[in-house]
């Protein structure tokens, strides 16, 4: 006989029972019920407001038993770690449960409040991530003197099957930490925690997906090493030389896209942010959203990169429509020429940034087949008409 948690996902109850369902008023065993209602309350539009505030309120014995129940649903822990809807009560179950990810536990430490904060730093399982330690101190909330505390603390290396302790301790956070010797700095932690917090909802909702670049790997593959190659004699070297070159470059960007793809989306938005070019580069054609427009939010990003940004076909119409936003690219004449010219820029954004377009350049970009006729035709017009303004 079927579980109701499976009648519920079918839609195979009346809308008296689903209503009944939402309000935790069945017959059911208390996990069945909570399980029901986080179904409810994520994947019902119609019963899942009512499902929430069941849930908000639900019987706090009952809670705590499910949130430090390891075999508790994936989906019910998860829902209980959001930080849309973490309760207080439940915050020391979570913490010690092992089916709650180190990452979503690092998630919360990044833009945890003073009282969650506390409970963090007094975690044992907390104290014995790195992972979680090393978010833990970018929190701008975190006192000097849990930070001086966090300092003594030497986190337990928990090891992998064949691989040495070094190698299995924190891989997430040393594929954020090698990329910069800034990883640390006040000021880059600080922006990154301001980003997590304000979009913590969509984090949440968007838990779990993986990287996956628009344009696929190869085409367009950032190249950090192209300076270091324009810097080497023209010379023609031993045979052997460039094919080593070509596998060095392509094993460097195999190991970067190694690493990347460990990650979870907060290690990326991280790795966005405190990175460097090369990983900015693969990591804003990220097909989710918030990581991409991380990059954009990096202190460290140039003018040069986003002046190549702007001109990708293989990144998010998101990420095209951020850059304007931002005053210090939008002041860049390069950067928002290569927008008009760009095909995949929102048709409505070219038509508001080609009015201050050169003259040369409206000639041009009339005579470009890859834009749309409609932006082909306004920039012949307004090239004439700067035109007859000079005579």
């Amino acid at each position: 006989m079927p579980r109701m948690i499976e009648k519920v996902r079918a839609s195979t109850l009346s809308a008296a029972l689903m209503q009944a369902a939402s309000k935790g008023a069945l017959a059911l065993p208390a996990q069945e019920t909570i399980e029901i209602l986080v179904y409810l309350a994520t994947q019902n539009k119609v019963f899942g407001e009512q499902a929430r505030l069941t849930l908000a309120g639900w019987d706090e014995k009952a809670s705590v038993a499910t949130a430090a129940d390891p075999h508790a649903p994936a989906e019910v822990l998860a829902y209980f770690a959001d930080s849309r809807n973490l309760r207080p009560v439940l915050l020391p179950a979570l913490f010690e449960n092992p089916s709650v990810p180190d990452q979503k536990l690092a998630a919360i430490a990044l833009s945890a409040n003073v009282d969650t904060l506390q409970l963090l730093t007094a975690s044992q399982r907390a104290r014995s991530s790195n992972l979680i330690v090393q978010s833990l101190k970018q929190n701008p909330r975190l006192s000097s003197a849990q930070r001086a505390a966090l300092d003594g603390v030497t986190a337990e290396v928990k090891t992998e099957a064949g691989e040495n302790p070094p190698e299995a301790a924190t891989k997430q956070h040393m594929v954020i930490a090698h990329s910069s010797a800034e990883t640390d700095s006040p000021e880059l932690n600080l922006a990154v925690g301001e980003f997590l917090k304000v979009h913590a909802a969509e984090l949440n909702a968007e838990a779990g997906k993986p990287f996956q670049p628009i344009g696929g790997i190869i085409d367009d593959s950032p190249d950090d090493t192209s300076e270091e190659a324009k810097a080497e004699p023209a010379v023609a070297p031993a045979p052997s030389g460039p094919k080593k070159a070509a596998v060095d470059v392509g094993s460097k960007k195999e190991s970067t896209l190694q690493k990347i793809a460990k990650l979870d989306i907060s290690g990326r938005i991280q790795l966005a942010m405190k990175g460097t070019k090369e990983e900015r580069g693969f990591l804003v054609r990220d097909g989710t959203k918030l990581v991409a427009l991380a990059v954009l939010e990096s202190p460290k990003i140039s003018d040069g990169e986003v002046e190549k940004i702007a001109g990708q076909k293989n990144v998010l119409e998101a990420v095209l429509r951020a850059i304007p936003m931002k005053r210090k690219f939008a002041k860049n004449y390069s950067i928002m020429r290569n927008l008009v010219f760009n095909p995949r820029t929102p048709i409505d954004l070219s038509l508001t940034l080609m009015k201050n377009l050169m003259v040369g350049d409206l000639k041009a970009l009339s005579g470009n087949k890859e834009v749309s006729e409609t932006i082909r035709k306004l920039a012949l017009r307004m090239h004439k008409q700067k035109m007859e303004n000079k005579d």
